[in-house]
């Protein structure tokens, strides 16, 4: 992740977004910069722009969040089942190691 944080760190300064500039943020956090890690970030973001992915990622949160919050009125319900459905698996789950040892 640090990585990432290294390549939005230096597009948010205005820098350009290479393996020199990153290795040089890693290092500066005190970070072990891998080579291999940097070249792979750098591919990847050939030919992104930046600041769409930005927009757009800081778009899905949101509209993810609404069906999470509609769906919270009915969790209590179905809560319940859930907590059965375990304790049969925990109890299958004894007696199958029960087995094992006679």
């Amino acid at each position: 992740m640090e990585y990432i944080y290294a390549a939005l760190l230096l597009h948010k300064a205005g820098k350009k977004v290479d393996e020199h500039g990153v290795k040089a943020v890693l290092t500066a956090a005190g970070v072990a910069a891998d080579e291999s890690r940097i070249k792979a970030l750098i591919a990847a973001l050939d030919g992104v722009n930046i600041e769409d992915a930005i927009k757009a990622a800081a778009v899905v949160p949101v509209a993810a969040a609404a069906p999470a919050a509609a769906a919270g009125h009915a969790a209590p319900a179905k809560e319940e089942p859930k907590e059965e459905h375990k304790k049969e698996d925990e109890e299958s789950g004894m007696a199958g190691l029960g087995a094992l040892f006679g």
